[in-house]
């Protein structure tokens, strides 16, 4: 299938699974140029509500005739091969096109593609550099991992050629897109399901350097990053990291609670004073990414400076929900054990009496393989609590489950549901603890349920 063309002579297209976060973006940006949209999905949502306000009609639930008329359709990878509506699509003669498919043409339109790559961090990086944007007056147009209140969803359609989008691994999805700036912030092992070994994860983001046409910013501390990058030519390499060896840095880093001061230097020479309110020696490194990206893309040190000012996180991303008798709740997207590592570790800074780890592990193979990762990271917190295993898209085909992981954390209690973990948090959490819900399923609704619980029962 041409993609180049795909959309030639096509007037009305078709979402399913319209209200996801990676969907409505580029729902949005398809939208803005013309095109007829309709979709569906499974869930009620504010996203859903904001798809419906752009005049976009919505089937709640998916079914063979929603369909009907559409001469291309496009569904999210989370959409199960049977699925009424997906099986129609395909013996429809319609053509059918993966999100990935479509993002990676998306990024094809624009000058300035900057796709911002690498095992952990991707969310709130690509968050950072969207708030510069915003901040320096760039209509630009994005596709974020997670929400940024700033722009009110997980992306928008801009008229600017800059295009700004999260570029995932997992199953060689960033090889379809276009970049024009590439970000590599670190490489670890992750999705061995599919990859098997680190070397040819390294050998994916090899390939992923080079589609990059102009730039690519690498994270110059990491030696798996940097592997990445041998004997790419004919392109900009720039380094960044904690080293002064790199070409963007920080110096002078000083934490205090949620925020963190620092200069940013190029090459030795200083080119402004920053402060970020994301806790975290990772987010500084995060920001140095961002930075470096937002200046080779025409934005001002005023601009950066303005973005880091007024960006407090991405939702999901060390996000505060509540404080409740003296209780705060967090709740974070951290899944993998690098991830739980800097996540856990920037909260033990933060001054609390006890940080509770509130931990929903993501999928059996993960868990299977990383298990003594997982259980060495968990131990940073004082208390592991643990949800059973979210499978998504597996079957338990590795006879692994939450007490496997829960025996080897000294302390630790695993519950099969979220009432319970709820219930056994309230009970024992204490005046001046931190209650950090950890992972990329549903875990959320822990963080949720147990502010609601206190409200109701322990009052301000």
């Amino acid at each position: 299938m041409n993609l180049n063309n795909i959309l030639k002579d096509k007037k009305h297209i078709h979402f399913i699974g319209i209200g996801g976060s990676g969907m409505y973006p580029l729902a949005q940006i398809i939208h803005s140029q013309g095109y007829y949209l309709t979709g569906s999905d499974n869930n009620e949502t504010e996203t859903l509500q904001a798809v419906r306000e752009m005049g976009i009609p919505v089937y709640s639930g998916q079914a063979a005739e929603n369909i009907e008329g559409a001469d291309l359709i496009v569904h999210t990878a989370a959409i199960m091969s049977d699925n009424p509506e997906l099986i129609a699509a395909k013996s429809s003669g319609v053509p059918v096109l993966e999100r990935s498919e479509l993002l990676g043409l998306v990024s094809t339109w624009y000058n300035k593609a900057v796709c911002v790559s690498g095992t952990h961090g991707k969310t709130t990086t690509t968050s950072m550099l969207v708030q510069m944007c915003v901040e320096e007056g760039i209509d630009l147009s994005c596709v974020i991992g997670g929400k940024l209140p700033s722009i009110g969803g997980s992306g928008k359609s801009g008229k600017s050629d800059i295009f700004v989008c999260e570029a995932c691994e997992f199953v060689d999805t960033f090889l379809k897109l276009s970049p024009d700036i590439s970000i590599i912030l670190n490489i670890d092992e992750d999705h061995l399901d599919y990859f098997k070994t680190l070397d040819n994860i390294i050998i994916s983001f090899a390939n992923f350097c080079n589609k990059t046409s102009r730039a690519i910013i690498v994270n110059g501390d990491d030696k798996n990053s940097m592997r990445a990058v041998e004997g790419i030519t004919g392109k900009d390499i720039i380094t960044f990291g904690f080293e002064d060896k790199n070409d963007y840095y920080p110096a002078g880093i000083v934490s205090k609670g949620m925020e963190t001061d620092f200069s940013l230097m190029y090459k030795g020479e200083k080119l402004c004073d920053l402060t970020i309110h994301v806790p975290g020696r990772h987010n500084v490194l995060n920001a140095v990414a961002a930075a470096a990206a937002a200046l080779y893309t025409g934005v001002s040190t005023d601009g950066i400076k303005l973005g880091l000012q007024t960006f407090r996180g991405a939702i999901r991303r060390f996000e505060k929900i509540d404080v409740v008798d003296g209780v705060t709740i967090v709740d974070d997207y951290a899944h993998h054990p690098a991830e739980l590592k800097v996540t856990l570790t920037a909260a033990k800074s933060l001054g609390y009496k006890r940080v509770w780890a509130i931990h929903q592990p993501f999928t059996y193979s993960r868990t299977f393989t990383l298990l003594d990762d997982f259980a060495e990271v968990l131990k940073i917190a004082d208390k592991a609590v643990l949800t059973e295993i979210m499978g998504s898209r597996e079957k338990n085909t590795y006879n692994i489950y939450a007490k496997d992981l829960a025996e080897k954390i000294p302390g630790c209690e695993w519950f099969d549901t979220f009432d319970e973990v709820v219930d056994y948090t309230f009970k024992n959490v204490q005046e001046g603890d931190l209650v950090i819900t950890l992972g990329c399923g549903d875990v959320y609704k822990v963080a949720k349920k147990l502010s609601k619980k206190m409200r109701m029962e322990r009052g301000n």
